[in-house]
C-alpha cells in the first residue's frame, strides 16, 4: 500500500435511533444510524406481521390522500346509466 493516501481506520462508536450501540473499526469515529438489527422487524422474526419502517411519514401521506379521495368519490354523484334507444 502506499503510505499517506489512506484515510485512518479508528474504533468507531455506531448508535441507532433505538438506543442500541456498539463498537466497530471504520474510518469515522462515530456513526448515527435509523435502523439496526436489534429494531429491524426482519431480524425480530416480524416478517408476517404488518409493520413497516417508516422514517418518513411516507405510509402516513399515503393514508391521508387514500383518504381524502375516497371522501371525494363518495361526495361526487354517480351520472345515471344511459338508455339504450
Amino acid at each position: 500500500m502506499k503510505t499517506g493516501i489512506h484515510p485512518e481506520y479508528v474504533e468507531c462508536t455506531v448508535v441507532c435511533a433505538c438506543g442500541n450501540t456498539w463498537k466497530t473499526r471504520s474510518t469515522k469515529p462515530m456513526l448515527h444510524i435509523e435502523v439496526c438489527s436489534a429494531c429491524h422487524p426482519w431480524y425480530q422474526g416480524q416478517t408476517t406481521e404488518r409493520r413497516f419502517v417508516d422514517t418518513l411519514g411516507r405510509i402516513e401521506k399515503f393514508e391521508r390522500r387514500r383518504a381524502a379521495s375516497r371522501q371525494a368519490q363518495e361526495t361526487t354523484e354517480k351520472p345515471s346509466p344511459r338508455r339504450r334507444r
